[in-house]
């Protein structure tokens, strides 16, 4: 572990022992001292998205994050954004409220 690493924090702990549970994966508890280490365990432990059809799609909570924004900011999203997950990331950053 190098001499600078900052420990994991209690968000990335709760979500590797999730990850651990539901993949039966060994988590060592020696990570929780490396935020680093921890986050490329939980970057190989967790599930790879789908290559299916609608893998560019946003997602549920992503679209109804967005929706929340349109209603405070009485504004339409565009329709192309629910077709890919990129513009909507984008609209959301361009239109969260400050």
């Amino acid at each position: 572990m190098p001499l600078d690493a900052q420990p994991a924090t209690e968000k990335q702990i709760a979500y590797a022992w999730t990850l651990a549970a539901k993949s039966g994966r060994a988590l060592p508890t020696s990570l929780f001292a490396d935020k680093a280490g921890l986050s490329a365990w939980i970057d190989a432990a967790k599930p790879r998205a789908s290559d299916g059809r609608f893998a560019a799609y946003p997602s549920a909570k992503q679209v109804q994050f967005a929706e929340r924004i349109a209603r405070l900011k009485r504004r339409q999203i565009p329709a192309e954004c629910f077709k890919d997950k990129v513009m909507m990331s984008r609209w959301i950053d361009g239109n969260k409220p400050r």
